[in-house]
């Protein structure tokens, strides 16, 4: 038997899966690492607990699997995306914290970019909205902040990095500066169109070239790991922004077919083909993975706090110990209450794009109380999800495209917020046997990339369903429901 070790470095933790050439999962390891909250709105890592946790996870796995390291033919990298890192070229060590997706700080010049009339060549080149959500601003943030940074850089120096390529450039010990299409899409740097950095976007920024990786398929060559790590040199071969990976792991290969990821937040995206789709409704166009040289794109949505509104639930307000607490309470609200929670707790992702709003409460009573608020809690999400699909069915639906949405991701593990989300989008909702669709879909673009996995249609054929929800709330409590949130991120967005 041989396997893959996928890793799945995420917003919160770091996680190592071992899969075996059948895919399924061998062992598991995970390790959490801390949130660094400089000020109101900002969010960083530091990189070397990015690391420190990959590499421990990564041989906790093995040493828990109990296997000849000699069969561990291959590795796969899933990401947080966009999240911002610079380092030395020769020591390999970091400048500054990471710069993680969910920071805000470069809210005021993306607005003067707009204020500027640069957002349609942004959109055109990249499919992204001006927006602090991407790398590129967080990287000419850093270079202009941290003394004689872009000094460095102009000198060659200094290297810039996804997630991703400072974990390569790490494993290969500094053979390897590279990052796979996915990850390049989402930096607001890369032409999605040319399939190359952009210069005139680096340019505006003034962002050197010579800082940026090279750029590769989803399975390709991405380097060997050092041999001292792990015992042997074990081949890079599968590399995939988070999001772009589980669509790969939920097998939608068919232009048309969606998926939901709900982590630290939840992430939509629909497969559009050959060909980018430019959105109508402020949906970013992507890429959903590149496979020999030719890119597949999507429509993605994006919400910044899904899985993170449970984690303020029990972190901040403390009604709940365990994220398992969350359906039990929501199924004891008083059903009738319509408290409704906007959690924009940094700024509201796709279609509003604001990040400067923040979150609201709605709909209080002198008995709300935990279980509303939990209930509540669930609902957002659900809302959120609608508000992406309405407006990817407007941007683009394909004749014969299936309405069925494949979910994934811890939240998805709740039979009540899946039923939720089947009834107020009125579409029937898909999850999987596998939940793993993260690390499985980068798992098998390794193997697949090394021959011991199985080409992409038998891929498709071994995706099994575990359970379907289907609507069951009545038309008109789902009209008003629905019309009672949109009232309420209005009245967010206006204060």
């Amino acid at each position: 038997m041989k396997y893959v070790l996928a890793i799945d470095q995420g917003t919160t933790s770091t996680r190592a899966i071992l899969f075996d050439e059948k895919l399924t999962i061998v062992a598991q390891a995970q390790e959490e690492f801390p949130q660094i909250f400089p000020q109101s709105g900002w969010v960083e890592h530091d990189p070397n607990d990015l690391w420190g946790t990959t590499a421990g996870t990564c041989r906790e796995v093995i040493e828990r699997a109990n296997i000849n390291i000699a069969d561990v033919v291959s590795i796969g990298i899933t990401n947080q995306r966009e999240t911002t890192i610079v380092w030395d070229r020769k020591t390999g060590e970091p400048i500054h914290n990471a710069v993680v997706w969910q920071d805000r700080r470069t809210a005021d010049f993306c607005k003067e970019l707009r204020g500027s009339g640069h957002s349609d060549m942004f959109t055109d080149r990249t499919g992204l909205l001006v927006d602090p959500y991407f790398s590129a601003t967080k990287l000419k943030w850093i270079l202009d902040h941290v003394d004689g940074a872009r000094a460095r850089a102009l000198n060659g120096d200094l290297l810039f990095g996804t997630v991703d390529t400072f974990l390569i450039w790490k494993l290969t010990g500094g053979q390897s500066h590279v990052t796979d299409a996915t990850n390049a899409a989402r930096t607001m740097l890369y032409d999605i169109r040319k399939g190359c950095w952009s210069q005139t976007i680096c340019g505006l920024f003034d962002i050197p070239m010579n800082m940026l990786p090279q750029v590769k398929d989803s399975a390709a060559d991405f380097g060997q790991s050092r041999p001292d790590l792990f015992g042997r040199h074990i081949p890079i071969c599968g590399v995939a922004g988070d999001q772009q990976a589980a669509t790969i792991g939920q097998a939608c290969f068919e232009p048309g077919m969606l998926k939901s990821t709900y982590g630290t937040g939840c992430f939509a995206l629909l497969n559009t083909g050959d060909t980018p789709v430019m959105s109508k409704n402020r949906l970013l166009t992507t890429i959903a993975y590149q496979l020999d040289g030719k890119p597949t794109y999507a429509l993605e949505g994006s919400i910044f706090i899904a899985g993170a509104v449970v984690q303020w639930l029990r972190d901040g307000l403390k009604i709940i110990r365990e994220a398992s607490e969350t359906q039990p309470r929501a199924e004891g609200a008083d059903k009738t209450q319509s408290v409704v929670l906007v959690p924009a707790f940094t700024g509201l992702g796709a279609p509003y794009w604001n990040p400067e709003c923040r979150g609201a409460v709605f709909g209080l009573t002198r008995n709300s109380g935990p279980n509303e608020l939990a209930r509540a809690a669930l609902e957002s999400v659900g809302y959120q999800t609608r508000d992406l699909l309405d407006a990817m069915r407007a941007d683009w639906t394909p004749d014969g495209a299936s309405s069925v949405l494949r979910v994934d991701g811890g939240m998805s593990a709740s039979n009540w917020a899946m039923q939720f989300l089947a009834d107020i989008t009125d579409a029937p909702v898909d999850r999987p046997k596998v939940l793993e669709t993260t690390a499985l879909g980068v798992a098998w673009l390794a193997g697949m990339k090394v021959g011991v996995m199985p080409a992409q249609e038998e891929f498709s054929k071994q995706w099994e369903l575990d359970c379907q929800f289907q609507s069951q709330m009545a038309e008109e409590e789902r009209h008003q429901k629905f019309a009672n949130w949109q009232r309420a991120v209005q009245a967010t967005l206006a204060y």
